[in-house]
C-alpha cells in the first residue's frame, strides 16, 4: 500500500529553489522510516505561495493532493509553522475552499495531520511582521533565510546589516528602511544569474501577497481557532520545540564562525519579539492533562506563555497529540541544525548536508531529530 506524504511549508519556507530542498532532510527521513516498517511511501512538497492568505494556500495544497493521490491508499499531512495550518485547514469539515469540484474528495482518505512549531494560537512576530516597517523586514529576513541554506553563508557585510537593523527594531528605535533595502540587495548580487532571478520571483510574492502575516497574529488566530473544526477519524498530532532564552554565555556557546556570531544576534532579536505577551491574547493554547504531561517531561515544567522557538510561542503549538517535544529552535525539526555530513549519495538521507542559519543555542542534534521522526511516523504507520 502506497502512503502519500504532502509538506507544506511555512512562512519562511520554500519548496525547492535551485538545487536546495526546503524539507529535504525530514521528507527522506519520514519516507525511509514508513519504508523500514514495510510500506511504499512518495512524498510531494507542496509550492505554495509563502506569504499569501491561509484560505489560498490551503486551496493549493488540496488541489496537489486531488491532482496526484489516484489510488485508494492512506494520505498523511505535514506543515512546519504556516503550513500546519494549511493542514488544519484542509482536513476541516467547515472549511470552505475555491476548490474545484471533487478536489476534496480524498479527504476519506486522510489518515494523519502533522504540525511543527505552528501558530495555532498565532505569534506576536506576526504582529511585528504587520507593520510597514515589519513588511520589510520580513522580505529581507526571507533573503537572507535561503541565502543561507542555499549557499551555507549569506556575505557577512549584508547579513551583519540586516541583524542591526532587526535589533533596532527590537529595542523601539525603528528601521532604516533604505539601509535594509541596500543590505537586502546586497544578498542577492552575490547569487549567479539564473537563481537571482527564481529567488528574485519567490521574494516578489511576498511582496505582492502578504494576507497571512495578518492572519498570524494572535487577534487573527483567536478567530481561527473558533471556526476550525478537527475532522473525525483523522489523527492530530504535533512537534513543540523550545529555545533558551538569549543570554552572553549562551551566545559564546553558540559561536563557531563569523556567520554564526550575525545568525545568534538574529535569533536573540527574533527570541525577544517572539516573546511579548498580551494579556487578552497570551498565544497559549488551553492543554489536558496528556499535553501538560508531554510538556512536563520535555521541558520540567510548561512552558510560561513568553517561551518560544525563537519565531512561534511553544504553547502556541500544541494541537491534538504532542508526538515529541524538545529543546530545539524553528527550523531545526526540518534537519537545518549544526553537524550531519557533508556530501555523500543523493538516496543517503544521512548524507544530506545540514546547514544551521539560526544559531539558537537550543543544541539540537541528530539524536532529537531521529527520536522526533520515530515519534511521528509511528502514527502514520501504525
Amino acid at each position: 500500500m502506497i502512503h502519500r506524504l504532502y509538506f507544506s511549508p511555512g512562512m519562511f519556507g520554500f519548496g525547492r529553489l535551485g538545487a536546495y530542498d526546503y524539507f529535504e532532510h525530514l521528507e527522506r527521513a519520514i519516507a525511509a522510516r514508513l519504508r523500514a516498517a514495510g510500506h511504499e511511501a512518495v512524498s510531494y512538497v507542496v509550492d505554495v505561495p509563502p506569504t499569501a492568505s491561509l484560505r489560498r494556500r490551503a486551496t493549493v495544497l488540496a488541489e496537489l493532493v486531488a491532482r496526484t493521490a489516484e489510488d485508494d491508499g492512506p494520505i498523511h499531512l505535514v506543515g512546519h509553522s504556516t503550513g500546519g495550518l494549511d493542514a488544519r485547514l484542509v482536513a476541516s469539515p467547515s472549511a470552505l475552499l475555491p476548490c474545484a469540484p471533487g478536489a476534496l474528495a480524498w479527504l476519506s482518505r486522510l489518515k494523519t495531520v502533522t504540525t511543527l512549531n505552528t501558530p495555532h494560537c498565532g505569534t506576536p512576530l506576526a504582529s511585528f511582521f504587520a507593520t510597514l516597517s515589519g513588511q520589510r523586514m520580513l522580505y529581507a529576513m526571507s533573503a537572507l533565510t535561503i541565502m543561507a541554506l542555499t549557499a551555507s553563508a549569506p556575505p557577512m557585510a549584508a547579513a551583519s546589516a540586516l541583524v542591526v537593523a532587526i535589533g533596532s527594531a527590537d529595542r523601539a528605535l525603528g528601521l532604516e528602511l533604505r539601509a535594509l533595502d541596500r543590505a537586502t540587495d546586497a544578498l542577492l548580487r552575490v547569487l549567479d544569474d539564473a537563481p537571482r532571478k527564481e529567488i528574485k520571483n519567490f521574494l516578489d510574492a511576498i511582496r505582492g501577497d502578504q494576507g497571512s502575516v495578518i492572519q498570524l497574529t494572535p487577534e487573527a488566530m483567536d478567530l481561527f481557532q473558533v471556526g476550525v473544526e478537527d475532522r473525525a477519524f483523522v489523527h492530530y498530532q504535533s512537534v513543540v520545540t523550545m529555545a533558551p532564552a538569549p543570554s552572553a554565555l549562551g551566545a559564546l556557546r553558540s559561536i563557531s564562525g563569523a556567520w554564526s556570531v550575525a545568525s545568534t544576534a538574529l535569533f536573540a532579536a527574533l527570541w525577544r519579539i517572539s516573546a511579548r505577551t498580551h494579556e487578552q491574547y497570551p498565544c497559549t493554547a488551553p492543554l489536558n492533562e496528556a499535553q501538560r504531561f508531554a510538556l512536563g517531561r520535555a521541558f520540567g515544567s510548561v512552558p510560561e506563555p513568553g517561551q518560544s522557538d525563537g519565531v512561534v510561542p511553544t504553547r502556541s503549538q500544541v494541537w491534538g497529540e504532542v508526538a515529541w517535544a524538545g529543546h530545539g529552535d524553528h527550523l531545526d525539526v526540518l534537519g537545518h541544525f549544526r553537524g550531519g555530513k557533508k556530501g555523500g549519495a543523493r538516496g543517503d538521507a544521512a548524507a544530506v548536508p545540514h546547514r544551521d542559519w539560526l544559531c539558537s543555542g537550543a543544541g539540537f542534534n541528530r539524536e532529537r531529530f531521529d527520536a522526533m521522526v520515530e515519534a511521528v511516523t509511528a502514527r502514520m504507520s501504525g
